[in-house]
């Protein structure tokens, strides 16, 4: 496990809490992939995992851990994943320094 280079915010931090307490599973762990494909190239990929790979960076804020595979991490090298809450939607976003555009939907991002 290496040092990590990508945050959590506190609002991320809350609702991950939040949906693990629903899951009723406290060994789970936000999971945050960069795959290929979506609109503008590459996309950001959010799932719940128990297992924490030998390669994987690992991030603590508030008692709630996120991992990082190493082939998504230099995609996400200074990157920040928040939770943003509007009138009409809510959703985690990663702000990537990394990434030169986006599109509307804020899931899929180019280099």
């Amino acid at each position: 496990m290496s040092q990590p280079n990508v945050a959590l915010s506190e609002a991320a931090a809350k609702r991950i809490a939040t949906l693990i307490e629903r899951q009723g599973n406290p060994r789970l762990k936000l999971r945050l992939s960069v795959d290929g494909g979506g609109c503008s190239g590459f996309q950001y990929k959010f799932g719940f995992d128990e297992t924490v790979q030998p390669d994987d960076t690992v991030v603590e804020r508030n008692g709630v851990t996120m991992v990082v595979d190493a082939v998504s991490l230099p995609l996400l090298e200074g990157a920040e994943v928040d939770f943003v809450e509007t009138l009409g939607a809510a959703s985690f976003q990663v702000n990537n320094p990394n990434a030169q555009s986006s599109c509307g939907c804020g899931t899929s991002f180019s280099i």
